[in-house]
């Protein structure tokens, strides 16, 4: 892989046991990497709380079995299933509907997750699905108060 040029890159002689972080960064940094994305299907990222977070994604006309959420090696995934057969999808909309403009097409949509953040679930409801997820701080990283003798 070639390494852009980047202020991540020139991180590295100073820093130790970051090198997921960087060559992370440095991928987004590769213009295939925005290609990609497009734009579909529209989302928001809510922070819900002092440590949650919902990521939702606008699904109308889809079903919760028209979709999968993966989690994965701090990749967060919400895609479309593929249809299984063409035929299905005319039956399907043999359905008088004059005019389609809801879209329902195929698309992947994947956000990187923190290692300390834990995905709780997901819901679709009312065409909107989200994602919830939680920050969970290890013991050690809390504040605490040190005794003064």
């Amino acid at each position: 892989m070639t390494k852009h040029l980047s202020i991540f890159n020139n991180l590295r002689p100073y820093t130790v046991g970051f090198d997921d972080w960087f060559d992370h960064f440095d991928a987004m940094m590769d213009d295939s990497f925005f290609r990609g994305a497009g734009n579909f299907p529209p989302y928001n990222i809510v922070k819900t709380g002092e440590n949650t977070y919902d990521v939702e994604l606008a699904l109308a006309g889809f079903t919760k079995d028209d979709i999968i959420v993966e989690y994965k090696e701090n990749l967060l995934t919400v895609k479309s299933k593929p249809n299984k057969d063409p035929a299905d999808e005319v039956e399907k909309y043999d359905d008088g509907v004059q005019h389609r403009g809801i879209s329902k097409r195929m698309f992947t949509r994947t956000f990187t997750i923190a290692n300390d953040v834990e995905v709780k679930g997901a819901e679709l409801k009312d065409g909107l699905l989200k994602v919830s997820m939680e920050r969970i701080i290890p013991e050690h990283k809390k504040a605490k108060l040190i005794d003064i003798k």
